[in-house]
Order: C-alpha cells, then structure tokens, then sequence
C-alpha cells in the first residue's frame, strides 16, 4: 500500500473524528439523556468493529498480493515458452529450407558411408578384447608360480634361520666355560692394570703433595717478613694535597697534588722497595683458594696501611666470598667475552666492561668498584710480555699496582685510582660502600683485577672473612699443604693393597683357563656339523631367491602385458563410441530432412499455441493488478476508519469529564463557544484552504489507484467538516482551561 495515501487519508478522516465526537458529546449532556457510561460504550463498540473491518481488509489486500505473484510467475513462464517455441520454429524453417532432394540423398550416402566405419571399429573391439583374454591367463598363470617360488623362498629362510640357532647353540656350548674363564682373566688383568695406574697416580699425589709442603714452608718462612717490609708510606705534604684535591678537583689542586707526588719517577722508587726473596719464587696456580688468600690479605693490608695514614677509621676486608665472586666476574665478563683491558700495547685495550660492572652489580644486589693494573704483565719496549707466574710475581704485581694507584693515571682516570682507596662511604662519586671487601682476579691476559664490593648480610659477601694476620695466612697454606699430603700418603697406602690382591686374581683366573682347554672336543663336533647344515641351507636359500626374483619379474612383465592390451581394447572401445555418435547423428540429419513438413507444421502449431498462453496469462495479471489495488484501496479506507474510532473514543471521554465536572451555566457557556468557533470566518477560510491542499495531493495520487464509487467527495466533505470541528474543540479546551484557572 502506498504509504504516502495513508497518511494523507488518516489525516483527513481523523479530523472529521473528532468533529463527529465533540458534537455528540455536546448534544449528550444538553439533552441530558445520555450518561458518559452509555457514550464510551458506544465509541469502544465503533472501535472494535473497524479493527475487525481492517483485519477483514488486509486479508483480502494478501490474497489478492498472492494473484498478483501467481498471474507473474505464469506471465514469466508463458514468455519463456514463446521464446523456446520461436527458437524451435526457426530451426525448422532452415531444416525445411536444407531439405532437397540433393541435400537428402548426400545425408543418406554419409550414414552409409559412416555404418562402414561402425562396423570395422566393432570388429577392432572383437579382436583386442581377445589379446586381452590372452593376456590375463597369462599374467594369472605367472602370479601362481611367483607364489610357489615366494613360499619356497619363505621355507628356505626358515631351514637357514634354524641351522644358525643349532650352529650358535653349538658354538655357545663350546665358549662357555673358556669365554667365562677368558673374561674372568681379562677383567682381573683389567683390574690389576687400574690398580697398578692408580699406585702410579697416588705416588704422583705423594710427590706433588710433598712439594706443596715445601713450597707453603717456604712462604710461611719469608711472607711474614715481606709483609712487615713491604709498606707504603706517603708524605705529609701528598696526604695533604690529596684531601684538598679529593674535596675541590680544580687544576690548581691538582697541579699542586701532581708537583707533591713527584709522578711516576716516585713510583719506581716505591716498586724499588718491595722485597725480593728467593724462597718465594714457587711457581703457584693465581686462582688457587689459598693463593687468593694471600693475595687479597696483602693487598688489603696495604690499602689500609695507607689509610691510616690519610686518618681514616674504616678499613677494607678480605673474604672466601669475595675472592669467589672477583674469579667469576673476571671470568665470565673479561675472558668469556675476550675482553683485553689494557690490549697488546697498554693503550689499544677497551677499557673496564662497565656493562659487566652494571650486571654483575645487579646480580648480587650491591655496589661494586674495579681497579685494575697490569698484574703479571711487564712493559718492554711498547710491548707486554707475560712472566712466570710465581708467587714472588704476584705480591710484586699487587704491590707495584697499588704504588701505581697513588698517582695520576693521566687521560680521563686522573686520580679515580687514589679516590677509590681513600674515599669513605663513597667511591668515585657513588654511595653505598659502607662495608667494603676486596676481591683479587687475574684474567687470562695476566692483567690484574681488583673487585670492591660493599658487603651486606644480603649478599654474604662479607662471609666467611680472612685473617689479616699475614703469618696466620702462609700457617694455613701450610698446614693445608701437610693435610694433603698425609691424604695423599693414606690413598698410596690404599692402592698399594688393591694392587696386590687384583694381582692374584689374575693368577687364579690363568689356572682356570688353562684347566678348561682340554674340555670341548664334544663341542667342537656339533659345532663343525651345525656350520655345514649351516652352508647347505644357505644354498638352497640362494637358490630359492634366484627362482622367486625370476617368477616375479615374469609376473612383472605379464602384468604390464595385460595392462598394455587393455589400454588398446579401451582406446578400440572409444573409437567405436565414437563412430556410433557420428552415425546416430548421420541418421537423425536424414530423418530431420525426410520429415521436414512435419517438423515444421509442429514448430509452427507450438509456437502458436505458446503465444495464445503468454496473451491468456498477460490479461489474468491485469485483472489480477486490478484487483490488488482494489483491495489495497478498501484497506486503506478500513485504516482510516479505524483511525477515527479511536480518536472518537478518546475525544468522548475527554468531553465527558470536562462536561461532568461543570456545572449547568459552563456547559451553556461552552456550547455558545463552540457555535461561535463554528461560524467564524476566519477558521472556516483557513479549514477550508488545508482541505484543498489535502485534496491536492490526493489529485496527484489519482492516477496510482483505481477509484471505486465517490470516495473522493466523501473524503473532501470530511476534510472540511472535521477541521472546522477542530477549531471547535480547541475553544472548549480552552475555556475549560481558563476555568481551571480562575
């Protein structure tokens, strides 16, 4: 339904509702004969009868819809038809056209011609279809020996698998006893020689274990005596230029600071002093436990010589844990990464790994510091050679290191050495170095590194803590040394006694062998019968292999045979299928030209009749259309008058509360105000002009619908009734209104 129409039809017929309601309404309470129950009654019965009405109309809008779609679909089908039946009209025509006497006569000598062929490609079939017979009884009777000789193979495999249990049966009953006695003997000889290698290795821990106690005697007898001698001292002037220097870095500080310190002539003075001892040139491993102990005592002990004469209170310390975690630093971020300090000429190195620093110092939540020197390594001519890694080597590499750090480094480091061993709480700059521990390493470039951690019962860092007693140190090493020896000793001892009694298994296990060597003639039969049963099924197992390899390959070729002669008889097949078509096709151009009046009289009464039912079809649409627009037009009107039922129902009941709660002279007052509103010029004009707009519109619809009976008078009489109504029920509104409000 048009959607436009129904808004203009529910417009126009709602209006003249209301009109129609305010009257009776009016003439209800003038007369006085009509309650307000009575009025509502019959303005809901108007409403449920024009739903009904509307209900009954859309019902008959869809069946008519369904006519409509119906009367389409024969249309769309009828046409179809029309063109199916033209096409086959025409095709007649030229088949009637091509229909000579010539054109007849050629068609039949082509099926003539085309039975010929037919008839050899059958007789092609026939006689492939025989090859193919042929050649499965043969691929059949090559299967069957194949199978024979498979079966023959599969039974000679079993006499050789059975010959070679009796023959291992056999040969195992005679190795037994001298395979038991052999390796009895062989594990005892086996026995003795670890024995004997380990005597050999215990006397080699004896020895090393001795040297050790000679090499710890000889430290404990000299390292005290270096220890005492082995100081730095600093002048009163130099302790005074560097507080001023470490308080204020500026160049005047610093230029007196170097002029105090005398630079590197001075440095040589102290390397000068440091004590040279025979007895401590034992060559000894840098990383060994108690090597690291020396070390990192002797170095604390100096640093802290040194800052008790720069008047500090707090000392550095040394410990197990932080000689262990200076090792592992300096091993995985210096050797691990390749990474030379210092390089082959002492300026071409890369540095501190301050990446290292930063991860490690993360890893054991602390703060850490690094100063390095060139440990075991001593500068000739611009080039560092590496010298014996004596424990002589390395105090004097510790010492010279340290006496280096107490003066300017030049280049960027200036003074960061002496800053690190003087400063307290903080080094470099960076807090947290409250409780500092030194830690001693020498990477593998033998440059040395010296690690200070701030300690803290978190990171344990500070456990396990040395003596700084240096004798109390070398006594240790030296009583480690004896311990390891006399374990050494006691091992010897063990292995000495383990030697013995593995040597004398070894002579009883050549008894028992000698005593078997006689025992296995018996054996030695079955076993020389099994090997020749043994060979003879071996035998007859090539055999039976050469026979089945030959009937499969027979088998092969039967097969591919059999496979080639059916590709042809299919090929024979297809040809046949082929030329059978083409005859049949032959045939029917004959038969098409023979009957071509016929054909073209039956096209021609087809096509006609498809015609007769497209026209038949196309008029039933239109009655069909005509109906649907009928019967969208009855809905539309059924709609409005639903429309109006409702807005009178509505409208009755607004009038019946306002009429009953006024008294006698409101209700005359009203009335004279509606005939009033009723007979004014003006709202009469202005109903009168939108009714001719809405009839306007309803004009321009015109030519969509059908119109039946006077619906447009009807509907434009309403039009200017209702809205003059309108004007009639806006004055009541009001005056009830102005009455409220008084």
């Amino acid at each position: 339904m048009n959607k436009k129409k129904m808004i203009r039809l529910t417009a126009l017929v709602g209006v003249a509702t209301a009109t129609g309601v305010v009257a009776e309404a009016n003439q209800a309470h003038a007369a006085t004969t009509t309650t307000t129950e009575t009025t509502n009654q019959t303005t809901n019965a108007s409403v449920e009868s024009t739903q009904a009405a509307v209900d009954a109309a859309q019902s008959a809008f869809d069946t008519a819809q369904t006519s409509v779609d119906s009367a389409q679909a024969n249309v769309t089908s009828a046409s179809n038809n029309v063109t199916s039946a033209s096409a086959t009209l025409s095709s007649a025509i030229a088949n009637k056209e091509a229909a000579t006497s010539e054109n007849i006569a050629s068609a039949t000598s082509a099926v003539s011609s085309q039975a010929v062929v037919v008839a050899s490609a059958s007789q092609a079939v026939s006689e492939q279809a025989g090859v193919v017979s042929a050649a499965a009884s043969v691929q059949a009777s090559a299967q069957a020996e194949a199978t024979s000789a498979s079966a023959s193979l599969s039974s000679s495999s079993a006499n050789v698998a059975s010959a070679t249990s009796a023959l291992s049966a056999a040969e195992a009953a005679l190795t037994s006893d001298q395979s038991t006695a052999a390796n009895n003997l062989s594990a005892a000889e086996s026995a003795a020689s670890s024995a004997s290698a380990a005597v050999s290795s215990g006397q080699a821990a004896v020895d090393n274990a001795q040297a050790a106690v000679a090499s710890a005697q000889a430290i404990v007898d000299a390292v005290a005596e270096v220890q005492s001698s082995d100081v730095i001292n600093m002048s009163v002037a130099y302790i005074t230029a560097l507080k001023n220097y470490l308080a204020n870095p500026s160049s005047a500080n610093a230029a007196a600071l170097q002029e105090v310190a005398k630079g590197a002539d001075y440095v040589k003075e102290l390397q000068q002093k440091f004590k040279s001892d025979a007895s401590l040139d034992v060559v000894v491993d840098p990383s060994d436990p108690t090597v690291q102990e020396a070390l990192s005592v002797y170095a604390v002990n100096l640093i802290n010589h040194l800052r008790n004469q720069y008047e500090l209170t707090t000392a550095f310390g040394a410990s197990a844990n932080a000689n262990v975690a200076a090792i592992d630093f300096v091993k995985k971020y210096y050797d691990d990464e390749d990474w030379n300090i210092f390089g082959t000429t002492g300026s071409d190195g890369k540095g501190h790994n301050k990446n290292g620093l930063d991860a490690y110092a993360d890893q054991l939540n602390t703060s850490i510091a690094e100063d390095a020197g060139s440990g075991l390594t001593t500068w000739v001519n611009g080039k560092a050679t590496m010298a014996t890694t004596t424990l002589h080597n390395l105090l004097y590499a510790v010492y010279s290191d340290i006496a280096t750090m107490l003066f300017d480094d030049g280049g960027t480091n200036n003074w960061s050495h002496a800053q690190s061993i003087f400063e307290d709480g903080t080094i470099l700059g960076t807090g947290g170095f409250n409780n500092v521990y030194l830690g001693v390493a020498f990477d593998k470039y033998g440059y040395a590194h010296y690690e200070l951690y701030n300690a803290t019962e978190g990171n344990h860092l500070g456990n396990n803590a040395y003596s700084l007693d240096v004798q109390t140190a070398a006594q240790a090493l030296l009583t480690n040394a004896q311990a390891s020896l006399a374990s050494a000793k006691a091992s010897l001892q063990r292995m000495t006694t383990n030697l013995m009694v593995a040597k004398a298994a070894v002579v009883a296990a050549q008894n028992q062998l000698a005593a078997l060597e006689n025992s296995s003639a018996n054996d030695l039969v079955a076993v020389t019968k099994a090997r020749t049963q043994l060979a003879s099924a071996e035998t007859s197992y090539q055999t039976a292999l050469a026979t089945y390899k030959q009937k499969e390959e027979a088998l092969k070729k039967a097969g591919d045979n059999l496979a080639a002669a059916q590709a042809s008889l299919e090929a024979a097949q297809a040809t046949l299928a082929t030329a059978k078509a083409k005859l049949a096709e032959l045939e029917e151009t004959v038969a098409n030209l023979t009957n071509a009046d016929q054909l073209l009289a039956a096209a021609q009464a087809a096509y006609e009749q498809a015609v007769a039912n497209l026209t038949t079809a196309t008029g039933n649409l239109g009655a069909a259309q005509v109906d649907l627009a009928k019967a969208e037009s009855q809905l539309a009107l059924a709609e409005d008058t639903a429309e109006q039922a409702k807005v009178r129902a509505a409208i009755a009941a607004q009038v019946d509360q306002q009429l009953n709660g006024s008294t006698a002279n409101d209700r005359q007052s009203a009335g004279q105000d509606a005939t009033s509103l009723k007979t004014n010029g003006r709202a009469l004009t202005a109903t009168v002009a939108t009714a001719s707009a809405a009839k306007q519109k309803q004009g321009a619809n015109q030519g969509r619908l059908p119109q039946t009976g006077n619906d447009d008078q009807e509907a434009s009489t309403m039009a200017l009734v209702g809205l003059g109504m309108l004007g009639m029920a806006t004055g009541l509104y009001g005056y009830k209104k102005k009455r409220l409000t008084k």
